[in-house]
């Protein structure tokens, strides 16, 4: 009867749990979705502007991918500062400062006129958004133990998804009938009214958002703690400021294996947010707002397969060979669309693989890190990891873009980013059977 009363209560205090963590998702995942896709809008609809000012600013493809990879210049010199700012000041004036200032910047762009300028505008960008994704990442950890995280980080990087496929019809709409109106051409419109969205939601973040547990006042004390001692189980604590743990993470070989790791899964985000626009339209579609809709495709397929694969990890409690599997999907997706680049159909099956394993790979990578990292580690690990491994963001668009223009195709590139991610792949899978001190 005892076992059966404990069983009972047992069960209860699970129910309990899982309303509650729902209560959370509910309260802070949709309004860091909807900033998230924003972001992204903002940071790739350069991609559908390229379709027509490519010829007002006199760019090759070499130009553009060039322009493309110097967002990150900006990105990565301001990542591990922004991050270990959040980590003393909180999230919510952190996102306030990073989307203002972002969406004041994106805006501006619609006023370039020149390559040099163009080059300018995507630095100063990069800077602007500097600390959002690995800020958002560290604020998760703060929230959630690691057990949720592969499905919770989903959700999240779903954003990446919608943002694809609200972005892709909404960009080529604008781009479809905007230009001429006040003098403005299309893709002036796209910037500017793609930039003042942000600054209002970060504005609103400010309100919304609660730096931790305990400052949230829609939850009840019991709640906070129920909440802070399930992080305190899993959490390591260190007497260093984030700095000095930061400095002492750095000498753990495992955090360097987890960032080429990262670096690589940028090379798939690269063809998939940067040249997909072109890679349809080469492929023999003309109309602008069709380009758009048919952009939608990919991510739409991509976001289904990542939710199922994340969850399947959350089930089995195993990330590592989930994370190969995406990258090894990620890289036969890559080749397959520099072969059937003449066929639009086929193209954009391509891409559909190409995305759901891209964003499972996101997902899911980002499970592995925060599981062995210190609360005081963390800040700076994960800027650390996230701006390092956007310098593959910084090489992949050139070199891409330089390929394609000497060759006149895709197929070399694309075999480049291939044996990048089997190899970033490799690398983390490695994590899970070589004796590092994790700890």
């Amino acid at each position: 009867m005892l076992q059966r009363q404990a069983g009972r209560f047992a069960i209860a205090a699970d129910e309990d749990q899982s309303r509650l963590y729902w209560k959370v998702i509910l309260r802070i995942i949709p309004f860091i979705f909807v900033c998230y896709v924003l972001n992204y809008i903002d940071r790739v609809n350069v991609s559908f502007a390229k379709l027509q000012f490519q010829s007002d600013l006199n760019l090759t493809d070499a130009s553009y991918g060039l322009g493309v990879g110097l967002f990150y210049v900006g990105y990565i010199l301001f990542e591990v500062p922004s991050n270990l700012l959040l980590q003393k000041i909180g999230a919510r004036k952190t996102i306030t400062r990073i989307m203002c200032l972002w969406g004041l910047i994106s805006g501006a762009t619609a006023f370039v006129s020149r390559p040099e300028e163009f080059y300018a505008a995507r630095i100063l960008l990069g800077a602007a958004e500097a600390g959002f994704f690995p800020g958002i990442i560290l604020y998760l950890t703060f929230w959630f133990p690691n057990r949720m995280r592969g499905r919770v980080m989903s959700f999240f990087v779903l954003a990446t998804a919608v943002s694809g496929m609200v972005g892709g019809p909404v960009s080529g709409l604008i781009m479809q009938h905007m230009g001429g109106i006040y003098g403005f051409k299309s893709w002036q419109w796209l910037f500017l009214i793609e930039g003042m969205l942000p600054v209002m939601m970060g504005i609103a973040a400010f309100f919304v958002l609660d730096d931790r547990p305990r400052d949230a006042k829609w939850l009840s004390d019991s709640e906070k703690d129920l909440l802070t001692a399930n992080l305190s189980i899993e959490r390591r604590t260190e007497s260093h400021s984030g700095f000095q743990a930061f400095l002492a993470a750095l000498r753990r070989p495992v955090l360097w294996m987890a960032t080429f790791g990262y670096f690589s899964v940028t090379w798939a985000g690269m063809v998939l947010n940067f040249w997909t626009p072109t890679i349809i339209q080469r492929s023999g579609i003309s109309s602008l707002f069709q380009v758009g809709l048919l952009s939608a495709v990919p991510y739409a397929v991509g976001a289904i397969g990542m939710l199922a694969l994340c969850r399947n990890s959350d089930r089995m409690l195993e990330r590592h060979w989930h994370f190969f599997a995406a990258v090894f999907m990620s890289a036969c997706a890559a080749l397959a669309v520099a072969w059937c680049s003449q066929n639009s159909a086929l193209s954009i099956a391509c891409l559909a693989v190409l995305a759901a394993g891209y964003l499972s790979a996101v997902a899911l990578f980002w499970t592995i890190p925060t599981s062995f990292l210190s609360e005081q580690e963390s800040a700076g690990s994960i800027a650390f990891i996230s701006s390092v491994g956007q310098i593959g963001s910084l090489m992949a668009p050139t070199l891409f873009g330089y390929v394609s223009q000497r060759t006149g195709s895709f197929t070399v590139g694309a075999s480049v980013v291939a044996a990048v991610l089997i190899a970033g792949g490799c690398a983390v899978l490695s994590l899970k059977f070589q004796h590092l001190n994790w700890n």
